[in-house]
């Protein structure tokens, strides 16, 4: 009996997920923090209850953004009052601040009701990965990130380097061979 009990309890529980956000893009952390907010991954979900967990994404400073979206993608804004309207580039608001454009990015695929407020309260963001004591001993589980982040050149060792096949040769290495 009180093993159901438990069950119960880790259905209903708010849960801590870790996501890192290295190169990743921020449209598709926002589709994997999705369903884990709004608690679609659970057996018990239902679209009007609030059952969702709480993430916290680290690195999003290191966000990656394809082609020359820094410059074209456009963030606009209204105050509400007359000649309230300005426009952002993406640079210009991530200088500013580094983790407003993935909490845009997850604002902008929530449902547009009143849960969307109350869910962006368990979204926790920070530009590095330096994450306060009070949150780091409630993390229980890290999200895979949605792609791998190849490596760089320096991140080779030499032997990496000395193995890996070699499609164009010098001139001088066909002498070698």
């Amino acid at each position: 009996m009180s093993s159901k009990i438990s069950q119960q309890w880790a259905v209903f529980a708010r849960m801590w997920y870790l996501l890192d956000a290295y190169k990743q893009p921020p449209g598709r952390l926002a589709l994997r923090m999705l369903p884990i907010l709004q608690g679609a991954h659970k057996p018990v979900y239902h679209p009007l209850s609030d059952l969702g967990d709480h993430v916290v994404v680290i690195n999003t400073r290191h966000i990656a953004l394809s082609g020359d979206k820094w410059r074209t993608k456009i963030y606009k804004h209204h105050t509400g009052y007359p000649g309230g309207y300005s426009e952002t580039p993406a640079f210009r608001m991530h200088e500013k601040d580094p983790t407003v454009i993935v909490k845009k990015a997850i604002y902008g695929m929530l449902p547009k009701d009143l849960r969307r407020r109350h869910i962006m309260q368990r979204l926790h963001l920070f530009a590095d990965d330096e994450i306060p004591d009070d949150i780091r001993v409630n993390i229980c589980e890290q999200i895979k990130p949605p792609r791998v982040v190849p490596k760089s050149l320096p991140e080779y060792s030499e032997e990496e380097r000395a193995a890996f096949p070699r499609l164009w040769y010098s001139t001088d290495s066909q002498s070698d061979r």
